[in-house]
């Protein structure tokens, strides 16, 4: 008891500290990618992308930010508190599918059958399934602890404030981060419900995770500016002082 009202304590200060500007990106960052993994870029038999890659990066470049000045273990909070929000969101999404109603597509369908067949896949599509949802959380979770814990201990042997180290811990960390994110929602729902095979998870873990390095590697300065216009200015330094 003592421990959980610690962390829910933790949780208020790092929420104050934390800029809310990164938060509500991280949040919104999670809730699309995910949302918008339904839909298809490209698939052969050994590699496919989804267009949910166009945005998972931006919650690992969040991630990097919030590590390098607040710790991993906030970093992962974080990365909790977007995921639990990412489930309520499908949840009431979910609910809202399975309202009787039309979708604004449905009216400029050219006739009845399409127009049944467009709504009822807007439903599909935002009423996600439970195992998708579920393998998006396990996902998220371990790949968050992999990443931000990589970055910390990286972060600690080589970091000297400048934005090649940043760009050093953060590489590294969202590569292993990513294939872990990749592999674990690959093997929990494309192979066990989409029939891959395990070459298939492996390929597509690997080559999801070079895409996500590039986009995170070209809006690295970016995080980095982030990072260190916080440590300038003092921002987040109650929380860092609580848990000093």
């Amino acid at each position: 008891m003592n421990t959980l009202k610690y962390e829910l304590r933790d949780y208020k200060v790092l929420l104050r500290n934390v800029p809310s500007m990164v938060v509500t990106i991280f949040v919104l960052s999670v809730v699309c990618m995910n949302l918008m993994a339904g839909k298809e870029l490209y698939s052969s038999k050994y590699f496919c992308i989804n267009s949910g890659l166009a945005l998972s990066w931006i919650s690992f470049l969040c991630m990097d930010c919030i590590c390098k000045r607040f710790g991993a273990k906030a970093a992962v909070k974080i990365s909790i508190l977007a995921m639990m929000i990412n489930v309520v969101t499908v949840g009431v999404f979910k609910l809202l599918s399975m309202t009787p109603g039309h979708w604004a597509a449905y009216y400029s369908a050219p006739d009845a059958s399409s127009a049944q067949i467009v709504n009822s896949g807007l439903n599909s599509t935002f009423g996600s399934a439970w195992y998708i949802v579920l393998g998006s959380a396990v996902a998220m979770f371990l790949s968050s602890v992999v990443n931000s814990y990589t970055n910390e201990f990286i972060g600690k042997m080589t970091d000297k404030g400048t934005y090649g180290n940043f760009a050093l811990r953060s590489f590294i960390s969202t590569a292993l981060g990513q294939w872990v994110d990749n592999f674990v929602f690959s093997a929990m729902v494309s192979h066990v419900f989409f029939g891959w095979n395990w070459a298939q998870v492996l390929i597509c873990a690997t080559t999801s995770m070079l895409i996500e390095l590039v986009a995170e590697a070209v809006f690295s300065p970016i995080g980095f500016k982030v990072s260190r216009n916080w440590e300038q200015n003092g921002i987040g330094q109650e929380y860092i002082n609580a848990i000093s």
